[in-house]
């Protein structure tokens, strides 16, 4: 019996919406259940993880180097870094594939735009697995308690989508600091209803207000309406159902659970 690829998958979202956190607990859920998973550090800026990286970028790619060879600030460095990563994209490979093991999950810089919007991010997606591999994009849920906070973040998340082509598991992190009814609000939100559209009238007349309105119907336009997975790494709250998405998208939902 041939064993299957691995499946990638990159978390991704906007600073501080907890991608690091859950590339770490996703990776112990999945041990819980017996299946093996590994890390993958993407960020050369990052200064301290959670976790220790199976593989990291870092050892590769030094930001305080970049910035005393070519006389940069962190943010200058970090760019520089970013498309720097195409130049180690053999090796980052290599290196993944020595390991034997079911999943791997890919920790992205926090500056979403590092990734998302240079084209070494979708450089490095096509030169791993591009057909083994989904995003799971974080929002946040601080900026999604408010309706246009909701689908500015939406608009991200399809602008990444289109970025990458790669499928997309839109993840309502951190959702332990969210109510139940604040959780089933933004869930009604995802389904692009006219709920979320009602609730767009009724905030302050602006050319944000405006401009969510417009982001709205964008939205409806190509589709976006899917299910949200709220999840919490706190609790490990929603890790199955993050996990049942990726499986319906690989494995036609066939469980791969040791026995």
């Amino acid at each position: 019996m041939s064993v299957e690829e691995p499946v990638y998958v990159y978390f991704i979202g906007t600073a501080g919406s907890g991608k690091s956190t859950l590339t770490k607990s996703f990776q112990n859920w999945l041990k819980l259940r017996g299946l093996d998973a590994i890390t993958v550090n993407l960020d050369p800026g990052a200064d301290a993880l959670p976790y220790a990286p199976d593989v990291d970028i870092r050892d590769w790619i030094s930001l305080r180097e970049i910035m005393e060879d070519y006389n940069l600030g962190p943010n200058g460095a970090q760019i520089v870094a970013a498309d720097m990563m195409v130049l180690n994209v053999k090796e980052i490979k290599k290196s993944i594939e020595e390991f034997k093991t079911g999943y791997v999950l890919l920790d992205t810089p926090g500056q979403i735009e590092l990734f998302v919007f240079r084209e070494s991010g979708n450089i490095l997606v096509n030169q791993l697995n591009p057909g083994r591999s989904i995003i799971s994009y974080l929002l946040d849920p601080v900026l999604s308690k408010t309706a246009s906070g909701f689908v500015t973040q939406l608009l991200l998340s399809l602008t990444t989508r289109f970025r990458l082509s790669l499928p997309v598991a839109n993840v309502l992190s951190k959702s332990d600091l969210l109510d139940e009814k604040e959780i089933e609000r933004i869930r009604e939100w995802s389904s692009i209803s006219e709920e979320i559209y009602e609730t767009i009238l009724r905030e302050r007349a602006s050319v944000y207000r405006e401009l969510s309105e417009q982001i709205l119907l964008l939205l409806k336009h190509f589709g976006e309406e899917s299910t949200l997975i709220p999840v919490s790494s706190e609790n490990l709250s929603g890790m199955e159902d993050l996990y049942n998405v990726i499986q319906m998208c690989f494995r036609a939902g066939e469980d791969t659970t040791s026995d």
